[in-house]
């Protein structure tokens, strides 16, 4: 904006001819190049600044519309230059709106009396009743919350951590509010103490309370149809629409919440999606996605979760009120009518399929089953890594990432196998073993924590365990020797020294961010003794941590190749990184035909019922194809193969290389 001045005397009687009044005119400063054309029946009280009327809005159906102030009240307010503010129903006050914004039908936007626009609202997450209380803040990211929603063993750290955000939320708590540049706010009922970042889209809203907006040009937000917004912050890239209704709620980067969708005391974050259904006192992680009607997420705990249509959970058994919790860790799916009573804990990639009501924690059984039969819960543990459906959904995230804005907030790591669910393998195979001895190797039914588990899936589970473990600490091994030449086995033992100290012992998901636990403790004991002082110094860790990952992974897997495989690299031979190399190349080329013998199902006549309606058994199949495709050219089928195809071949170039090495 230009200097600004006082109104001239005939500025002020040109004004007035045009149907404005003003408490104080000598209160009414305007840029130096103000004209007066584009202002009728405006009422200004306390002090407002105007910038220039000089563009025009094209709006959709080519009508077009000069920037000015029509029919509006405006109370203590600075606008920036070409904006259009027209029919406001009672006023706008304490507002600093910037350029280029395009406000129209609206019934009031206010800040009224101090406002933190909904920053430090303490969130009953995981237990409605308290006791887990998360302070949102406008850089909340999974980690950090996870961190303050689960560490209430720490209550130094937690402490710590809401001096720090409420010291925040003071630095950005005012008396008015901002409207940034761009926006567009149309057809909308009650704005009260809500900042609007730029670019933002509000249209046919009913009302919006304590909140902020986080909107940019990289990643605008959009605020539709009917949505009640209390308590609340919206990241940037976000749609909010179509009646949703969030109270006490923040919302994370790239979030669509849609079609009814209600929630109240949840974090929701990163690309997760949510639609019909209902959330309430939930931590929903990365990529939780929610779509059905009848779906109930509540008092749990997920990240990557896909809940089928009457997923339900409760968090109560009638007795001291709804205290219970529940975590379903992370890539894990619910199927249609689903349900389990809290307390209880799912492994990761697991598939939940039936009702649960035996409290089982099944944490240290990753990709399995857990399947209802005659009221009690059947764990087939392991069966899901040979699932086509698991690994399309790892490799549809990444490609789901909406996150256009280029600060993100959440940092998501991916892999279906890391030291955090190898870990997890590893223990699994432990307890699988301890109970075959325990109970004998011939036993139909095997009994672990309150689930059963059959003596084929047990045997099974070994198996599938044993090759994704192989195939994981293989798939290490073969990167760390990956286009390098060497030319004596010396070489090859130096290449395969760490690069990094950090990574050995357990690791642990912070929602969507993997590292060694060793290293959050670090953290934790630096925020309780004051050596971190700022919530941008945690962020930096945590990207410092997430940077490191392949690092800190490779020093995991060193030890691990060493325990497991009882080697000793420091002296491995030629001969046994051929060996290890061929057991990788087993395990790996193994669970690919697994795959394609699981997608091979989606193929089968079975999966043709419906089609070729009227017609032949040839039709049916015919009908199928042209829908579905044939199986060998299924773009999923195809990518298998190649798999298959490219880890034989990359196996086979590093057992030529190691073998010139041989003595």
């Amino acid at each position: 904006m230009e200097k600004i001045r006082n109104l001239q005397p005939e500025e002020i009687a040109i004004l007035q001819s045009q149907g404005c009044q003003a408490e104080d005119w000598n209160n009414i400063l305007v840029s130096l190049s103000f004209d007066t054309r584009y202002i009728n029946e405006v009422n200004f009280s306390g002090t407002v600044v105007l910038g220039v009327f000089e563009k025009e809005f094209t709006l959709p159906g080519g009508v077009k519309k000069h920037s000015g102030l029509r029919n509006a009240t405006l109370h203590n307010c600075m606008l920036g230059d070409n904006i259009l503010i027209e029919n406001t129903h009672n006023y706008i006050a304490n507002y600093c709106i910037k350029d280029d914004c395009f406000i129209e039908n609206v019934d009031v936007i206010v800040v009224d009396g101090m406002s933190s626009f909904g920053n430090n609202v303490q969130v009953s997450v995981l237990n409605e009743t308290g006791g887990r209380e998360v302070p949102i803040y406008n850089y909340l990211s999974a980690s950090m919350a996870y961190v303050i929603a689960l560490y209430r063993h720490r209550p130094k750290l937690i402490e710590r951590l809401q001096e720090l955000i409420a010291g925040y939320t003071k630095r950005v708590t005012a008396d008015f509010g901002v409207i940034g540049a761009n926006t567009r706010i149309i057809n909308t009922g009650t704005i009260r103490n809500v900042v609007v970042g730029g670019y933002a889209t509000i249209e046919n809203s009913t009302r919006l309370e304590n909140g902020t907006v986080n909107s940019n040009k990289e990643a605008p937000v959009y605020v539709g149809d009917s949505v009640i917004a209390q308590d609340f912050i919206i990241s940037s890239g976000a749609v909010v629409a179509d009646a949703a209704k969030i109270i006490r709620c923040f919302i994370g980067q790239s979030c669509h919440v849609t079609h009814n969708f209600s929630a109240h005391d949840s974090l929701l974050f990163s690309n997760c999606s949510f639609e019909n259904g209902e959330a309430c006192a939930i931590f929903a992680g990365p990529f939780t996605v929610s779509m059905h009607k009848s779906s109930l997420l509540i008092a749990g705990m997920y990240s990557f979760l896909n809940a089928g249509s009457g997923s339900n959970q409760s968090n109560h058994m009638y007795k001291l009120g709804p205290i219970h919790q529940g975590i379903v860790e992370r890539g894990s799916k619910t199927t249609s009518d689903s349900y389990i009573l809290w307390p209880a804990r799912v492994g990761a990639f697991s598939l939940v399929m039936g009702r649960h009501h035996h409290h089982s924690d099944t944490s240290d059984m990753p990709f399995s089953y857990l399947i209802e039969k005659d009221d009690e819960t059947y764990l087939v543990p392991g069966v899901n890594l040979r699932s086509v459906g698991t690994i399309r959904d790892a490799q549809k995230w990444p490609k789901r990432d909406k996150r256009t804005d280029p600060n993100r907030l959440d940092l998501i790591n991916y892999n279906l196998l890391s030291p955090y669910t190898i870990q997890k393998m590893m223990k699994a195979v432990d307890i699988l073993k301890d109970l075959q001895n325990l109970v004998g190797e011939t036993s139909e039914i095997y009994y672990y924590q309150n689930t059963r588990i059959k003596n084929s899936s047990l045997q099974n589970a070994l198996r599938l365990y044993g090759m994704a473990i192989n195939k994981f600490l293989g798939n290490s091994l073969i990167k760390r020797l990956e286009g390098t030449p060497f030319e004596n086995i010396e070489e090859v033992r130096q290449q395969l020294v760490p690069t990094t100290r950090e990574g050995t012992g357990e690791w642990v998901d912070l929602s969507g961010l993997i590292l060694p636990k060793d290293q959050l403790d670090g953290l934790i004991t630096d925020i309780e003794e004051r050596q971190i002082n700022s919530l941008e110094m945690i962020d930096v860790f945590f990207h410092f941590m997430h940077k490191l990952y392949y690092d800190m992974e490779w020093t995991w897997a060193y030890q691990k190749i060493e325990e497991y495989y009882k080697v000793d690299l420091k002296h491995i031979t030629a001969e046994k990184i051929i060996e290890l190399v061929e057991l990788w190349k087993s395990s790996v080329i193994g669970l690919d035909e697994m795959l394609y013998k699981d997608a091979q199902k989606e193929f089968s006549l079975t999966s043709m019922t419906g089609f070729g309606v009227d017609g032949t058994r040839k039709e049916k199949q015919e009908d199928f194809e042209t829908v579905r495709g044939a199986f060998e050219q299924n773009p999923f089928v195809t990518a298998v193969k190649e798999h298959i195809r490219v880890k034989r071949e990359l196996g086979d170039e590093l057992i030529g290389r190691i073998e010139l090495l041989r003595h």
